[in-house]
């Protein structure tokens, strides 16, 4: 009989399952169960965007693309960059399509990390920064971000944490799991520090069209000098509720974009095809459901904001995505203990945050991309079990 274990890449059967998919697993085998775990839009993709991919399926449009994507569709991309955040790519040489946005960091790490180098990762954050990491050889160096300052990455901190190592830092702004936005004021202060010290920027701006009141989104490669350190990293699945049509980007100098082409060449080749179709009509044609669904969202956001607060779950104003964190310390409960028996008793499943890093102890992350219903009833659901505890 094989011994696997002995034969396996090391790093790989070192690197933990995903926290985030236990409770939404548990869910899918209970009834009466409401899901608020899993980030993804209770929105359809739009319609006129659906048929975009079901005209190309019906004209036989299923052949192989180009490694970097439809050129049409990159002009589309730089188009909807420059028109929302004020950044200009050439679409020829400085945009590449990815499978989702994962795809895009994953390529990224790899082409800037040597064996030993770190990587600066701010956290709470998405799972996928430090296994990606770790697979290309590098160092995961976290910087644990503090509820005082709602969780945005502070001057200080960054600093702190670079050594001679330190090669690059990643940007999860708006952050998941917990909503925090980093503003002009704040990401100058980082550039600062990026500047000073050499550093290379992965900006995964995956959520920057859902943030609330004041401030719109700043992308970080738009700041003076930026742009020629920052891959930023983006979709569709959030923007235009395309999570199954499996399509990213990344943009950024193009002497990383062609070795980041050049790996997608062999492990990926291109990205699918019928998606690509959909999405130069979600790129042309997509800004009134941008905000339509930004707009729902807020409304969700700030019932459920509310909803908690009043219930005894503190939690601060987040300003990006769709998600909040609250603190749930004052149960006594750990965050696992704290969902397992919210899940086991009232049906009701969240994720714990130290799924997203040691730092998120303390805290649960729920998910408000779903409906005025189900956000009402998991709130009634919740208190029942706050008043049992």
């Amino acid at each position: 009989m094989i011994d696997y274990n002995s034969i396996v890449n090391n790093t790989v059967r070192a690197i933990k399952p995903s926290g985030i998919r236990k409770f939404f697993d548990i869910a899918n085998e209970m009834e009466d169960v409401i899901s608020l775990s899993v980030g993804e839009p209770d929105f359809h993709t739009p319609w006129h965007i659906r048929e975009e991919g079901i005209f190309a399926l019906e004209k036989g449009r299923t052949r192989y693309t180009p490694n970097r994507g439809f050129l049409k569709l990159r002009e589309e991309i730089a188009s909807y960059l420059k028109r929302h955040f004020q950044v200009a790519y050439e679409p020829g040489q400085e945009i590449l399509v990815t499978v989702g946005g994962s795809e895009a960091i994953d390529l990224c790490v790899r082409v800037l990390i040597n064996p030993g180098d770190e990587v600066l990762i701010p956290e709470p954050s998405f799972v996928c920064y430090v296994p990606i990491t770790q697979m290309a050889g590098g160092v995961p160096v976290i910087i644990e971000t503090k509820p005082e300052n709602e969780f945005r990455l502070t001057e200080e901190e960054l600093e702190e944490k670079i050594t001679e190592k330190t090669k690059l830092l990643v940007l999860p702004y708006p952050n998941n799991p917990t909503g925090a936005v980093m503003g002009r004021k704040d990401l100058e202060a980082v550039a600062r520090v990026v500047e000073r010290h050499n550093l290379m920027v992965l900006s995964d701006e995956i959520y920057s069209t859902l943030t609330y009141g004041g401030e719109p989104h700043v992308s970080f490669s738009s700041l003076p000098g930026m742009k020629e350190r920052t891959v930023l990293v983006n979709g569709f699945s959030k923007s235009h509720s395309m999570t199954g049509w499996r399509l990213g980007y990344a943009a950024g100098p193009k002497e990383l974009i062609s070795l980041m082409t050049k790996l997608h060449q062999f492990a990926i080749m291109s990205a699918p095809t019928m998606s690509q179709y959909a999405a130069i009509e979600a790129m042309k044609n997509g800004d009134e459901d941008i905000a339509y669904m930004r707009t729902q969202y807020d409304m969700r956001r700030r019932l459920i904001l509310d909803g908690l607060n009043r219930i005894g779950l503190r939690c601060f104003e987040p300003k990006g995505a769709f998600y909040v964190f609250p603190s749930i310390r004052s149960t006594g409960l750990t965050s696992q203990e704290f969902c397992e028996k919210l899940i086991y008793s009232k049906h009701v499943a969240v994720v714990p945050g130290d799924a997203f890093g040691a730092s998120g102890e303390g805290f649960v992350r729920i998910s408000y991309c779903y409906s005025v219903g189900h956000i009402t009833e998991a709130l009634e659901r919740i208190e029942a079990f706050l008043k049992e505890l």
